[in-house]
């Protein structure tokens, strides 16, 4: 999550080698973004508590221009904000989702249409990076506007073992592991995934030499010259990769933050990408996401301490009564974490839950959350547990679109093996005994 090309190679590479002009929309609130019917609603049932794991907002590429242009026949575009800061126009698309979400929650009876009546039952917790505690505060705000609810985070300069397990002290990776388990699934050879996705790779280095619209440039690296590695990493990255893939997926975010920051056709991607052009391409980047954080051996030991976190949370928020390491307070309605794709990633891998949506598949595009709903049935007060995924379009991040019943974000129901039914339920004891397994104990910090 540093601002250099080597680190983001080497955190969001564990995964593995080789895996706007902006229209002016306000804020909605309640009273204005009223959800269509859920055909998932579990019927006779009242929401009782959301936890809600969100990705930041979308912010300017965290990679030093030198390392981005030496990929490319001209210069990236520049960035109206400082490497890795959010955008004036990834705080309006939260606050866009948040009045959105905020509907659908006084839909189910979980809040109040408008005021701050239920703000006093909510609890935001954010990674201490600039991008998180600002989606933090516009999720705040967007949910109850005017009610001044705090956005809670640690310290900056430190690392919160919430959203960075295996930087504390107390918890030691097994890198070996990690690097066969990855390995594993690739017949041991990392120029393996080089192949498969060639024709991906072609496209966009089409696209990074200008598409025909550039001239030349002989200086140029074309990613197919990166050389392939695949070995044990260190620190919060247990595999460390390289290679035209692992390449190829940094470069296509911030093709992806181009396009969801509305930025004129000319300064995206070169006036080389469209809607389709990027959804291709971004298989790219799911791939490499794909064999490295949802690897279930990798995501344990990245995940284990937060999904045991949101367990316990989970269970709170269904009883009522303090439970140890839990996130919160007794009483909340809602708990809101907000991270990185880093945390959502590699929770679904420990949990082996997949989602597709908008042409993508297993992606977490900017401002893009997994939904924890407890839902408790009326007739015997049984507590079932529901999971979505919830994102904006990529056209509707690029124009900064309002979300009504005939233009709702994408919502995709997740089926949670080990517990999941027919209608996308887990009963309770199911849910909590299949987040059990997902955690590692050996991952787990203490809470005292």
């Amino acid at each position: 999550m540093k601002s250099i090309l080597k680190t983001h190679l080497s955190a969001a590479l564990i995964l593995l080698l080789g895996l706007y002009p902006a229209i002016a929309a306000p804020a909605q609130n309640s009273s204005s973004a009223s959800p269509a019917a859920d055909p998932s609603t579990p019927p006779d049932s009242d929401l009782q508590f959301v936890l809600v794991l969100s990705r930041h907002g979308v912010r300017s590429p965290l990679n030093r221009p030198a390392d981005l242009d030496k990929f490319s026949a001209a210069p990236w575009p520049t960035w109206p904000v400082a490497p890795g800061i959010q955008t004036p126009h990834g705080d309006q698309l939260i606050k866009i989702l948040a009045g959105w979400d905020r509907a659908r929650w006084s839909s189910h009876r979980l809040f109040a249409a408008t005021g701050c009546a239920g703000a006093a039952h909510v609890t935001v917790i954010a990674d201490n990076d600039q991008r998180t505690i600002a989606t933090g505060k516009d999720l705040a705000e967007g949910i109850f506007p005017g009610c001044g609810v705090a956005t809670h985070s640690q310290p900056q300069g430190t690392s919160d073992p919430l959203f960075r397990a295996l930087a504390s002290p107390a918890i030691h990776a097994d890198p070996a592991l990690a690097t066969a388990a990855v390995a594993g699934r690739i017949g041991a050879d990392p120029r393996t995934l080089t192949e498969t996705y060639r024709p991906q790779l072609a496209a966009l280095d089409r696209v990074l030499a200008g598409c025909g619209k550039l001239p030349a440039n002989p200086r140029r690296t074309s990613i197919f010259d990166v050389p392939v590695s695949l070995k044990p990493g260190s620190g919060d990255a247990p595999v460390s990769t390289r290679g035209p893939l692992p390449t190829a997926s940094m470069l296509v975010a911030n093709l992806l933050l181009e396009y969801t920051q509305g930025m004129s056709d000319a300064d995206t991607g070169w006036g080389c990408l469209d809607g389709p052009t990027l959804r291709y391409l971004m298989q790219l980047d799911t791939a490499v996401w794909n064999y490295g954080y949802w690897t279930p051996a990798v995501a344990r030991m990245l995940a284990s301490n937060l999904v045991d976190r949101i367990g316990k949370t989970l269970e709170q928020g269904a009883t009522g009564k303090p439970v140890l390491g839990a996130l919160g307070k007794p009483g909340d309605r809602l708990v809101i974490l907000v991270g990185h794709d880093s945390n959502i990633a590699p929770v679904a891998g420990a949990l082996g839950i997949h989602w597709a949506f908008d042409g993508r598949v297993d992606d977490t595009p900017p401002g893009g959350a997994l939904f924890f709903e407890v839902w408790r049935a009326r007739a015997n007060g049984k507590l079932s547990v529901r999971l979505t995924y919830v994102a904006q379009t990529l056209e509707q991040m690029r124009r900064a679109e309002p979300l009504t019943p005939a233009n709702p974000p994408a919502v995709a129901p997740i089926f949670l093996p080990g517990c999941g039914r027919a209608d996308f339920s887990c009963a309770w004891d199911d849910f909590s005994a299949t987040m059990r397994r997902a955690v590692d104990p050996a991952y787990v910090v203490t809470q005292n």
